[in-house]
């Protein structure tokens, strides 16, 4: 099924451009959540007029990410207390939520989707670098050092 991208999708492409994509993606995710339209002749002709405004939005929602990430990468450490055994291993587990929610009481608003674990959630203490996906193509890194509390 052949689509017109209105907004940038990672792994998909970009603002403006007719990809093929199975119709199920299309039919309950793309064209629900307004990122994408049916590529038919009118709807090519929607976007066509309505280019400039979808690429201004992009751009503000472009520049917004990288202010972000300069705010964010600022912080440096943040850090997450935890119980933890004799060991060193934690009783439970820190996940994206927590993390952003250190992240944002540290004074940056982040949201728990925006975190990536590519190793799950973690289990020890210590240092960590987690990433922090921003934007499209907007990434940082962010050093979370995790203490114990017995």
């Amino acid at each position: 099924m052949e689509v017109i991208l209105l907004e940038n999708i990672e792994n998909l492409g970009s603002l403006g451009e007719k990809v093929s994509v199975k119709s199920g993606f299309a039919r309950n995710y793309l064209v629900p959540h307004g990122k994408a339209k049916m590529a038919t002749a009118a709807n090519m002709a929607e976007f066509e007029s309505r280019r400039a405004e979808l690429e201004k939005a992009a751009a503000e929602a472009k520049t917004a990410g990288e202010a972000r990430q300069q705010a964010i990468e600022a912080i440096g450490n943040i850090e997450i207390t935890a119980k933890v055994g004799t060991e060193g291993k934690l009783f439970g587990s820190i996940g994206t939520a927590d993390i952003a929610d250190a992240i944002t009481a540290a004074g940056h608003e982040v949201e728990k989707r925006e975190v990536r674990l590519p190793e799950g959630a973690i289990r020890t203490t210590g240092e960590h670098q987690i990433d922090i996906h921003l934007y499209t193509d907007i990434d940082t890194t962010v050093t979370v050092v995790i203490t114990g509390a017995v």
